[in-house]
């Protein structure tokens, strides 16, 4: 381990230790996440970008490493709104990702609320934060929170609930009345786009081949990027869904995991590189 890698992974953990819990008027700020006690909501659309796939084996990468092992966190595939196209079906990689802790609102929408709120109900009775990375729009965040309210009214939301975006599309094609419901009822964070660098979030998409043989190390991990790999390219600007190109090309886009490097304060990472240096060796 090269030693800016060792001082990076000491300042992780120095920052996740002195948090504390989030501000106390409500608005937290990037690296508040409480690992003692706050929950990661990792959602995904999954619909039509193949870039969640990316995101998917990124997330998994950064939960694999020492400074963020055993946070409470949890997955949602099919967290979509109401964009047009059709979904990029990602069950085999989620499995080989997440094991048995994700949950899939694509097969059924209104079951998986109920499933995530009986996640989402100890950590607010532990003094917990959901932290919200949405990789897609806000429809489920906004029915999940909805279920909070009625079945805990005593629950302040806009306080125990923050919900982080980076993309402006993301926000056009959530239905409407839920961004504005979501916005208005919880912790609402819209940062830079993570499919660009220099803007205060890391960049993490790419057209050059990255060489995964050369950038991850644990096989396990290889495993699931290889899978990703391989979905995205059977999916990618197949019939009609969106053609991203820096996959096309060859490279990678796990933009989406810039929300939870602002969630978790590691938005200094610059680049794809930079996320491999740190996390892949």
């Amino acid at each position: 381990m090269k030693f800016k890698t060792i001082l990076f992974s000491v300042s992780v953990m120095l920052s996740m230790c002195f948090n504390g819990v989030a501000a106390a008027n409500g608005t937290a700020k990037a690296g508040s996440f409480n690992k003692e006690k706050d929950l990661l909501l990792a959602q995904f659309d999954c619909k039509t970008d193949v870039d969640d796939l990316h995101t998917v084996a990124a997330l998994a990468t950064l939960l694999s490493d020492s400074a963020f092992a055993g946070i409470n966190y949890h997955a949602v595939a099919g967290a979509y709104g109401m964009q047009e196209g059709l979904y990029v079906p990602p069950n085999p990689l989620f499995l080989e990702a997440f094991g048995d802790n994700w949950t899939d609102a694509h097969a059924n929408f209104e079951k998986a609320v109920e499933k995530v709120k009986t996640i989402v109900k100890p950590i607010l009775a532990n003094k917990g934060d959901v932290w919200i990375a949405e990789a897609g729009q806000s429809d489920f965040s906004a029915a999940l929170i909805k279920a909070i309210q009625k079945d805990l009214p005593e629950i302040d939301t806009k306080q125990r609930f923050h919900v982080v975006q980076h993309s402006d599309w993301n926000e056009e094609v959530t239905t409407p009345e839920c961004l504005r419901f979501v916005k208005t009822n919880a912790d609402y964070h819209k940062i830079p786009d993570g499919n660009a660098e220099g803007n205060g979030t890391p960049g993490f998409r790419t057209p050059e081949n990255i060489q995964l043989k050369k950038q991850i190390k644990n096989p396990k991990l290889l495993e699931i990027w290889q899978l990703a790999v391989d979905l995205s390219h059977q999916y990618n600007g197949k019939e009609g869904r969106y053609n991203n190109e820096a996959i096309a090309a060859g490279g990678v886009d796990f933009s989406d995991l810039s929300e939870a490097c602002w969630i978790l304060g590691l938005q200094d990472i610059k680049d794809v590189e930079a996320f491999f240096e740190v996390f892949g060796k």
